[in-house]
């Protein structure tokens, strides 16, 4: 990976995944767009920055983007809260920021996806959209968009007969992060994350759950077996977690 472009760069996963790609040699720029600026004390030579809001109209900011090598899309949003206290509003939200974006980027870069050129590509998608999902209901719905995208996707370039792949990255809570109830990235503690998703990267895989086998097999498997019975226990476990603001 020599030219990367992240899409919501300028905090969390999305950064952490830029400052540690900026660590390699090989790694000769990356490009950063998001709403927000990248902090001062986050910045890196390697990085080149855009301002960019991912619900405007115009995408033609990343016609300019052809030399990359990677893409990597971790712009979304999504916080606790039941359906009946979401907005209309904020239902088109979801959906303009969490979805459509990453169907745009990857429709724009698809020729290096489909080619016959290493091209790598990974999404942060979420846990959520897997199984129900109590208090995120319109945010798991718009996971479960992507995660169905991402599969029929990859498929059709099985068919295509390319070895590139789209990585859904799907995890639970992931501490050191505004997502997490976080005002600020701690690079630290999202460290470990950040090297296992490069690692997939790097290897073209399709889909990387972490903490599969110590706690999300088990989830996956109750859910399936009853998925209304999970639900309710989903939902007793969030109510119970002290992150509901009241």
């Amino acid at each position: 990976m020599k030219r990367i472009l992240i899409v919501g760069g300028a905090n969390g996963i999305g950064l952490s995944v830029a400052t540690e790609l900026a660590k390699r040699e090989e790694s000769e720029k990356i490009y950063i767009v998001d709403k927000a600026e990248v902090a001062d004390e986050y910045r890196h030579a390697k990085f080149e920055t855009f301002l960019f809001d991912l619900t405007a109209e115009d995408y033609s900011l990343f016609d300019r983007f052809t030399d990359i090598d990677t893409l990597f899309i971790s712009a979304g949003f999504g916080h606790l809260a039941l359906f009946r206290d979401i907005s209309e509003a904020d239902i088109i939200r979801y959906v303009n920021v969490n979805t459509l974006p990453t169907l745009r980027l990857i429709k724009r870069f698809y020729p290096q996806l489909e080619g016959s050129t290493d091209f790598r590509c990974g999404v942060m998608v979420s846990i959520a959209g897997f199984m129900s999902s109590p208090f995120l209901s319109v945010y798991a719905a718009t996971k479960a968009a992507l995660k169905v995208f991402i599969e029929s996707v990859n498929v059709e370039l099985i068919k295509a007969g390319s070895s590139n792949r789209i990585l859904n990255v799907s995890p639970g809570s992931i501490p050191g992060t505004r997502f997490d109830g976080g005002t600020t990235t701690d690079l630290t503690l999202t460290e470990p994350l950040t090297r296992d998703i490069i690692h997939h990267l790097d290897q073209k895989d399709d889909l990387f759950i972490p903490k599969y086998d110590e706690v999300f097999r088990h989830v996956l498997d109750r859910y399936h077996s009853d998925f209304r019975a999970e639900g309710l226990h989903s939902y007793d476990y969030k109510e119970q977690s002290g992150r509901i603001k009241k």
